[in-house]
């Protein structure tokens, strides 16, 4: 992995040099947010339901490294639910990078669930180290809310028949947990998004070519490869080339 701009140079980049790209150092006043999202070149964010077959060892360090950063990650239901969500563990953050930044030895799992569709002998709720949190509603069924609660969930009521993100990120502010790292899906993300709270987004493009519609979504996801980088205020032009579709020039051209 390479940074290629700003430019500094052509070494790869060492765990070091991607904590100092991706950290907020300082103390925080207000809750801070970071999205996360992988996206096909034509703009799907899933295959077969799934958000991982987008991704890479690359794209998953950068993941990894913002769950060491965060106090807290915050998922949506349907994302927790397909990705198979549990309690982050010790084996799965960088203990050092934590204890050295001052953060808690594991960052909590808040699912957003506005019915409360959250079972209490889920992953997400038995097979953690630290108290999962449950975003809902005041109208949630109060039998849902309960069961969780029985099940040592942390339940946040945020919002009546919507879920209030302000009020999320608030309550979480509350309970000490200013770093969140919001890992989806799209219909969070949008909402985040559309209520100006996200505060770096850091966006992982795949080279594969998948279908951004369910309807037309190719059955088989085409890989491509990328061939150029180019970068002007602010603009991004990625050229990527099917492979093996190489031009074979009949002559070789001149020297100049």
């Amino acid at each position: 992995m390479q940074q290629i701009w700003p430019f500094r140079s052509a070494h790869h980049l060492d765990d070091a040099d991607l904590e100092q790209i991706y950290l907020v150092s300082g103390d925080l006043s207000r809750p801070w947010v970071q999205a996360n999202m992988v996206t096909s070149i034509d703009g799907a964010i899933e295959i077969d339901g799934r958000s991982r077959p987008l991704s890479s060892p690359a794209d998953q360090r950068v993941f990894a490294l913002g769950r060491d950063l965060a106090d807290v990650i915050l998922v949506g239901r349907g994302t927790a639910i397909a990705e198979n969500y549990r309690g982050v563990h010790p084996d799965e953050v960088n203990a050092e990078r934590r204890r050295r930044l001052g953060l808690s030895p594991l960052p909590a799992i808040a699912v957003v669930s506005a019915r409360c569709k959250i079972a209490p002998d889920s992953p997400l709720v038995t097979q953690t180290e630290v108290q999962p949190i449950v975003v809902t509603t005041t109208t949630a069924p109060e039998q849902r809310v309960a069961a969780l609660r029985r099940a040592d969930a942390d339940v946040i009521m945020a919002g009546d028949h919507c879920l209030d993100l302000h009020a999320t990120l608030a309550e979480l502010a509350h309970r000490g947990l200013l770093r969140i790292d919001c890992e989806g899906g799209q219909q969070l993300l949008d909402a985040m998004l559309d209520a100006d709270l996200v505060d770096q987004l850091c966006l992982t493009i795949a080279p594969v070519l998948a279908g951004s519609n369910p309807s037309t979504a190719t059955r088989a996801p085409r890989h491509l490869t990328l061939t150029s980088v180019l970068h002007e205020a602010g603009h991004l032009m990625l050229q990527y080339r099917r492979r093996g579709g190489e031009v074979q020039a009949d002559h070789p051209r001149p020297a100049v």
